[in-house]
C-alpha cells in the first residue's frame, strides 16, 4: 500500500522473508532507541524496474556480500537493518535479508513510502553526505561507489543497476544509530502491519483502508488503458481509469515512474508527489504495482497526506513535481481536494 506502485512486487519479498524466517528464525523489530549510539544500520533495497524483479530474483548471497563489504570499510559489522524505503517489495523483503544476516530489523525507513531515485531518501533530505553506495547483484559483482553527492550516487547507482540487468541489491547511506535519528522515518514497519490489520476481515474492506490511511477516494472504476516501458532502469508510463457507478462519465489519468507519480482529471491535478497515490483492488482493497495493471481491473485510486519531511522546501526540492519534470507547484492532496 505504502509502495504508491512501486517499490517491486510483494509477493516475491513475501515469499523470501516467509523462507528465511523458516530457515533463520524470528526476526527481531527494534527501535533507534534500542540502539548503541555507534550501532551501524544497513538500509537495505533493491534497485532497479519492477517488471524485472519478477524474473530476475535476489540471490541469498547478496545481502552477504553487501555486509561483509560494511564490515570491511567500517572496520565492524552492521548492527540492524532498515528498509530503504517501506513500500512494495522493498518494504517486505528487507526481513529476509534481516533473517539471512542474523540482525535486527529496524522500525523505520528513509521515505514513509517508495520512491524511484536513490537521492529521494530522507537521509539527503536531512542533509547527510551521499559519500558511500554499495551495490551487488545475482552474478556475484560488488561495486562500492563514492559519489560526490546524491544526484551522482543516482546516476553512478542506474549506471551500475543497467548493466547488472536493471536489478540489483543496494546499501547506501550506511549510517550510524545517531546519525539516523532525525534523519529517518521512525514506526512505518509497524505503519505497515497496521494498514494489513485494518482490512483483515473487515465487512467493507476498502472503506477500512481508507479510514486507516485518511486518503480520499479519487475514482472508483475501471482501468481502460495501461501504457508502460522499461526504459534506463525505470518503468515509465501511463494509466487511464473510466469512472464506473456514481463515478460513470469521469475519467482519470496517472503518470507514472515505477511509482504513481501524479493523478490528472479533466486537465485538473488531482494529487501529485510526495503525496501517495496508490490503486487498490476495489472488492479486496489489495494494492495494484504499477507493473501489474491491467485493461479491465476493477480499482479505485487513493490518496493521502505525506511525511510532513517531503512538504519541506528540501523535500520538496528532492522530490516534488518540479523534481520528475513537472510544471507544476505543489499543492496538498487535502487542499486539492477542497478546491476540487
Amino acid at each position: 500500500m505504502l509502495g504508491t506502485g512501486g517499490g517491486g512486487d510483494v509477493r516475491t519479498g513475501s515469499l523470501a522473508a516467509t523462507r528465511a524466517i523458516r530457515e533463520y528464525g524470528e526476526v527481531p523489530l527494534v527501535r533507534l532507541a534500542d540502539l548503541a549510539d555507534d550501532a551501524l544500520v544497513v538500509p537495505l533495497s533493491g534497485i532497479g524496474a519492477p517488471t524485472v524483479s519478477h524474473e530476475m530474483i535476489h540471490s541469498e548471497d547478496e545481502p552477504k556480500r553487501v555486509a561483509e563489504e560494511v564490515e570491511r570499510l567500517f572496520g565492524r559489522p552492521p548492527s540492524a537493518v532498515m528498509s530503504s524505503e517501506i513500500g512494495g517489495s522493498n518494504g517486505v523483503a528487507p526481513v529476509a535479508w534481516a533473517a539471512q544476516l542474523g540482525l535486527p530489523l529496524l522500525d523505520a525507513d528513509g521515505m514513509g513510502r517508495a520512491f524511484p531515485e536513490v537521492q529521494m531518501v530522507s537521509m539527503y533530505v536531512a542533509g547527510l553526505p551521499a559519500d558511500l553506495v554499495i551495490m551487488s547483484d545475482v552474478a556475484g559483482n560488488v561495486v562500492t561507489i563514492r559519489p560526490v553527492d546524491g544526484l551522482w550516487s543516482e546516476r553512478l547507482a542506474r549506471a551500475v543497476c543497467v548493466a547488472a540487468g536493471s536489478h540489483a541489491l543496494m546499501a547506501d547511506y550506511v549510517l550510524t544509530a545517531a546519525q539516523a535519528r532525525g534523519a529517518v522515518i521512525e514506526g512505518t514497519v509497524t505503519r505497515a502491519l497496521e494498514i494489513g490489520r485494518a482490512t483483515e476481515g473487515a465487512a467493507d474492506p476498502l472503506q477500512a483502508l481508507q479510514d486507516r490511511l485518511d486518503a480520499v477516494r479519487l475514482i472508483t472504476g475501471k482501468l481502460t488503458d495501461v501504457e508502460r516501458r522499461t526504459t534506463g532502469g525505470f518503468v515509465r508510463g501511463t494509466a487511464t481509469i473510466e469512472g464506473t457507478g456514481a463515478d460513470r462519465g469521469r475519467r482519470l489519468t496517472m503518470e507514472l515512474q515505477n511509482e504513481n507519480l501524479v493523478a490528472i482529471e479533466d486537465g485538473q491535478v488531482r494529487a501529485m508527489v510526495p503525496d501517495l497515490i496508490t490503486v487498490v483492488d476495489t472488492e479486496t482493497a489489495a494494492a495494484v504495482q504499477t507493473e501489474a495493471l491491467r485493461y479491465g481491473q476493477r480499482v479505485t485510486v487513493l490518496a493521502w497526506p505525506c511525511d510532513p519531511l517531503w512538504r519541506t522546501p528540501k523535500g520538496l526540492d528532492t522530490a516534488g513535481p518540479r523534481a520528475f519534470g513537472y510544471e507544476l507547484d505543489y499543492v496538498p492532496v487535502e487542499e486539492l481536494m477542497t478546491r476540487g
